[in-house]
């Protein structure tokens, strides 16, 4: 079983930054390829970017590519998603999620996930 905290969140003018965490609970965090996901009111929730058990290697949704970065550091149980460049259309809940799926290069489902944070709102003010 894994909990999953986001933190981050607020309000942001139009290309501006904010980096968002997600704390872990467990001791397995490491085991598990990490996920950000957001959902703007009246959409469904869509993929952002991925990223594997040691943070080597990433994925990220053509939206956000080239703008946002998915990291994490396994010694504090912490995945971040470090966005740039912010856009009005960014503008959603903002949730990690957790898979016991190997990472691969591709759009996950949020049915490829296990575990799931209860979100933080970001709003992109234009």
């Amino acid at each position: 079983q894994v909990q999953l905290v986001e933190s981050g969140g607020g309000l942001v003018q139009a290309g501006g930054s904010l980096r968002l965490s997600c704390a872990a609970s467990g001791r397995t965090f490491s085991r598990y390829t990490m996920g950000w996901f957001r959902q703007a009111p009246g959409k469904e929730r869509e993929f952002v970017a991925a990223v594997n058990w040691s943070g080597s290697s990433t994925y990220y949704a053509d939206s956000v590519k080239g703008r946002f970065t998915i990291s994490r550091v396994n010694a504090k149980n912490t995945v971040y998603l470090q966005m740039n460049s912010l856009k009005p259309e960014d503008t959603a809940v903002y949730s990690c999620a957790a898979s016991t799926i190997s990472f691969s290069a591709y759009y996950y489902s949020k049915n490829d996930m296990d575990y799931w944070g209860k979100g933080t709102l970001v709003t992109v003010s234009s």
